[in-house]
């Protein structure tokens, strides 16, 4: 069959690790193949981020401004012990919170529903998507261990010479800690329109929860953006599409998402959605079974696997061990990536070929082939176990008798 030609380039974001390699393996096995595969290709394989002084990811960033659409592997943010293991000049910032605060998206999370791998929570029927505020508060904060007796306040000085604010925090009697957080209006602005527009593109309820009874500004704040905004642009949109906009307190919410269905949209503040989108992911079977998407109320999208890049089994790969790796994430953030790309492009073939590739890698889990971590936990019988290339393989058979 003639190869599908691809009209703009996807920004390739490559990363470390097992997930390295799982991503060679699906571009040789389920994409080049069939896909003119066009891509402006990075490295953010930690060794090539330490060589740039991390100024790959800042251009893998704005690149994804000027294409639009962009796939990313899993990458190492490092620590002390990475920093010593790859000999590192210093110990580099997460590439994923650079990206996101250079787009400043917002991350929607979504599990892959297959039937055989049930969720822990028996009346979750369809995928709960959690939508992520990834900027400031707790990731951004400024923090002090407090030694002693003192008084700890904050402080505003205007830049127009306008006279300071001050708010007593804490008076200190002895040692502690404290921490001051922040956020920023267009930000959370930014924030409400991803969530709106999101919804509206999957024709699915929104859920948005603070803590605004306790949080009565920095909450209460999100709280009334998002008010404001839908009222403004939103609420006849919604209705239009029969879908509804919900708030409540995150307390009130995180119990109402045990007993719902799912089917619907739960947005987050940064730490909230953090916490959250592990919890659902692993009760809905795990991260390896989760997609995630940055979408930018400005237009652009980046694709990643919501894991991270399965150190343990690389290490068993360099020692020449078999893995039994799930590349599912992967292959559906290049999914992902390849409709966003196709329906922006006008390409049908292309999106088309995404919808396909999704369908036999699921197809192939149904049918009992399946990583081992799957197979521990399905109630399919007697699965087949196989390893990280031949699972890849298997999908492979599956999507070659689709097209």
């Amino acid at each position: 069959m003639e190869k599908i030609q691809m009209k703009t380039p996807l920004v390739e974001m490559d990363g470390d690790e097992m997930t390295r390699i799982l991503w060679q393996y699906i571009k040789d096995e389920l994409l080049t193949p069939f896909i003119d595969l066009n891509t402006e290709y990075y490295d953010l394989g930690l060794e090539y981020r330490d060589k740039t002084n991390d100024q790959v990811t800042v251009d893998a960033a704005e690149a994804t401004k000027k294409y639009g659409v962009a796939v990313k592997c899993a990458t190492i943010t490092a620590n002390a012990a990475r920093v010593k293991e790859y000999g590192l000049k210093e110990m580099w910032k997460s590439p994923n919170g650079t990206i996101r605060a250079i787009l400043d998206g917002t991350v929607f999370r979504s599990p892959i529903v297959v039937k055989g791998i049930e969720p822990c929570v028996k009346n979750w029927k369809k995928p709960i998507t959690l939508a992520r505020h990834a900027y400031g508060d707790v990731y951004k904060n400024a923090e002090l261990r407090i030694p002693g007796a003192g008084e700890v306040k904050l402080v505003y000085t205007p830049a127009d010479g306008s006279p300071e604010e001050t708010l007593s925090v804490h008076v200190f009697e002895g040692p502690g800690v404290v921490q001051g957080q922040y956020n920023l209006d267009d930000s959370i602005e930014n924030f409400a329109k991803s969530c709106f527009e999101y919804a509206l593109e999957t024709k699915q309820d929104l859920w948005f929860a603070t803590k605004d009874t306790v949080s009565k500004k920095y909450d209460h704040r999100f709280k009334d953006i998002f008010a404001e905004i839908y009222e403004a642009s939103y609420k006849e949109r919604f209705q239009a599409a029969g879908i509804e906009y919900f708030y409540t307190l995150i307390d009130d919410a995180v119990a109402r998402v045990m007993k719902a269905e799912g089917g619907f949209i739960w947005a987050c503040k940064n730490y909230d959605g953090d916490v959250m989108s592990d919890m659902v992911s692993s009760a809905f079977g795990s991260l390896a079974m989760m997609t995630s998407v940055l979408v930018s109320p400005n237009g652009y999208y980046e694709y990643e696997a919501a894991h991270g890049t399965v150190q343990r089994h690389y290490y068993k790969h360099l020692k020449g061990e078999e893995t039994s790796t799930n590349s599912v994430a992967t292959i559906f953030a290049w999914s992902g990536a390849l409709r966003k790309r196709g329906e922006l492009d006008g390409n049908q073939e292309l999106a088309a070929f995404a919808d396909k590739l999704e369908k036999a890698t699921i197809d192939t889990i149904e049918g009992g082939k399946m990583t081992k971590d799957l197979a521990l936990m399905t109630t399919l019988p007697n699965p087949t176990v196989l390893n990280s290339r031949d699972f890849i393989l298997a999908i492979r058979e599956k999507l070659e008798a689709m097209l």
